[in-house]
């Protein structure tokens, strides 16, 4: 009885340090490098997505990039409108995936070993590996932020980050690390650090837009 209580606390514990593993949030690491033309007193505005002919050629797919880069711009001040309503900037955003199969670091002949050797008692021991590398992907994404009438590019950012993890939740953050310190200049490149849920979710948009007159880099409230 007491060895079946022994088992059943430590698969209690177990289980306790999955669960904990789990509510850990991930932190994502990635080099962003900025560039300003935004005046001094200028506030954060309404806008729309300008898209290139490449992008258009592929709506659903940047449509998907627009709703991952939205809740970074909402959080700013940033008000979606249609491109009927004349909108004060547009934005352009844009992700880039590259895939690698094995990590830099990775042994270079992964695949598998084979040994043999005798022990001490004149037995005979085989031993097998067998190694499968895990892809690595490196991630950019970009912000191209200009003035609706004059075209003039007010503020340039991209964030890249390397890894083996390919979820919406990180793109996600990849949008609101280049964003991290509109519309100030800040050093570049330079590293930003953003916690994302562990389960890899994307934030959601707001259901409302930010109230007017937020200032510039602040989030709405």
């Amino acid at each position: 009885m007491d060895t079946i209580k022994r088992w059943g606390t430590a698969a209690c514990l177990a289980a306790a340090v999955v669960l904990a593993g789990c509510a850990t949030p991930r932190l994502i690491e990635s080099d962003v490098t900025s560039y300003t033309q935004w005046p001094e007193q200028r506030r954060p505005g309404t806008f729309t997505f300008e898209r290139l002919p490449s992008q258009q050629a592929r709506p659903e797919e940047q449509a998907r990039i627009e709703a991952l880069a939205l809740p970074a711009l909402q959080q700013l001040g940033f008000r979606l409108v249609p491109e009927s309503a004349q909108p004060d900037v547009t934005i352009q955003v844009g992700v880039s995936r590259t895939r690698y199969d094995r990590a830099p670091w990775d042994d270079p002949w992964p695949y598998g070993y084979a040994g043999w050797g005798f022990g001490h008692r004149s037995a005979l021991g085989v031993g097998l590996g067998w190694q499968i590398p895990s892809p690595y992907y490196v991630f950019q994404v970009a912000v191209l932020i200009r003035d609706a009438k004059t075209k003039q590019v007010l503020y340039e950012t991209s964030a890249r980050h390397d890894g083996r993890w390919t979820d919406e939740g990180l793109q996600a953050a990849l949008f609101e690390a280049a964003l991290k310190d509109f519309p100030r200049p800040a050093l570049s490149p330079r590293r930003v650090r953003i916690e994302i849920p562990r389960d890899g979710s994307a934030p959601a948009a707001a259901a409302s837009a930010p109230q007017p007159g937020a200032p510039a880099g602040s989030p709405a409230r």
